[in-house]
C-alpha cells in the first residue's frame, strides 16, 4: 500500500483495488497506534479510531486535495501506480 503523503506524524495511505469494503473512495491513515478510513468525498470518518484534532488535520487536507486524491483512487482502483501528494504545511 503506497504512501500518498506524510504531515505532522500522520501516514496516508491508498491500497490498490480497495473499492469493495467501504464502497466509496477513501484513504487510510494512521499516526502513532491509531489507524482510520476517510471518505474522499466529505472527509467523514468510515472506521477506525482517530484523535479528533488529527482528524481535523486530515479532513482539512482531503479538502486541499480532493481533487488529486480522486485522480489517485482512480490510478489505485485500476491497479496503476499512484502519485505523491504535498503534506499539510
Amino acid at each position: 500500500m503506497p504512501i500518498l503523503s506524510m504531515f505532522y506524524g500522520i501516514i496516508v495511505r491508498m491500497y490498490y483495488a480497495d473499492n469493495k469494503q467501504h464502497h466509496v473512495p477513501h484513504i487510510h491513515v494512521e499516526h502513532g497506534s491509531d489507524k482510520a478510513v476517510f471518505s474522499i468525498a466529505d472527509g467523514k470518518l468510515l472506521a477506525g479510531v482517530f484523535s479528533k484534532n488529527k482528524t481535523h488535520l486530515v479532513q482539512a487536507w482531503i479538502e486541499i486535495h480532493r481533487e488529486e486524491l480522486n485522480a489517485n483512487w482512480q490510478l489505485a482502483v485500476n491497479g496503476e501506480e499512484v502519485f505523491k501528494i504535498d503534506p499539510l504545511k
